[in-house]
């Protein structure tokens, strides 16, 4: 498979963990530098070979449109932005997709599938409801497994696959967490690390900086923290 050397040009802090949190998701991107400024970035890609950049406009001593300027050859661009006004010129610099913030995973995706040929395009789980009972099919080498979601304690995300932990039986599969993040109900299942997503009715006990589950601690994420307790508590 091939690797896209990535970088992030973006200067709002927020707005560049969740562009680096959405790459960590896709096996096929490697993130090479967050920059907080187009200078900074030209001085990476003097050093690095860079396949594709995800670009804020709005950047501080140089704008986005104008950094395109300088690059003679330059790499793939994905735009990032909180401005619509710009899609139209962006677009006579050939750049891959134009993403208005706050950019959701699945339009991240439809962006990078770009890149890719038809049989390596990401997908997302499909969540089918079954009378009164919703279970997602997942593939595990040629096999669909069925896996009912009151049955699921907690996923784990480990590279490029996630392990769905229930009472029974530890599924594998090639998913990234945020597609199944994406493909179950927000009420009944909470992400409460970069690695791991719980069932909120499974969790026996918690404290700040973890939860319990059927007598395993599964760490809570500091960024997840304050969204996490308001949840739980609910």
């Amino acid at each position: 498979m091939k690797k896209y050397n990535c970088l992030i040009v973006e200067d709002e802090p927020l707005a560049a963990e969740i562009l680096k949190d959405y790459l960590e998701q896709v096996a096929f991107l490697n993130l090479v530098a967050v920059c907080p400024d187009a200078l900074f970035a030209l001085n990476i890609l003097q050093k690095e070979k860079i396949d594709l950049i995800f670009l804020d406009l709005h950047l501080p001593k140089l704008k986005g449109l104008d950094f395109i300027k300088t690059l003679q050859n330059p790499p793939r661009i994905i735009i990032t932005t909180a401005y619509h006004q710009y899609a139209v010129q962006s677009y006579e610099f050939n750049v891959v997709d134009y993403l208005l913030k706050p950019i959701e995973f699945n339009r991240f995706l439809v962006a990078v599938n770009k890149l890719k040929p038809l049989n390596e395009i990401i997908t997302t789980p499909t969540l089918i409801q079954e009378n009164e009972k919703a279970y997602l099919f997942l593939n595990v080498g040629k096999k669909k497994v069925k896996v009912y979601l009151d049955e699921i304690l907690h996923i784990e995300s480990i590279k490029e696959y996630c392990q769905i932990y229930t009472e029974n039986k530890v599924v594998k599969v090639k998913w990234q967490l945020t597609q199944i993040e994406d493909s179950v109900p927000k009420d009944r299942f909470i992400r409460i690390h970069r690695s791991f997503i719980v069932a909120k009715d499974k969790i026996e006990a918690f404290t700040a900086t973890d939860v319990e589950i059927k007598q395993k601690q599964i760490p809570i994420g500091r960024s997840y923290k304050e969204l996490v307790m308001h949840l739980i508590e609910k």
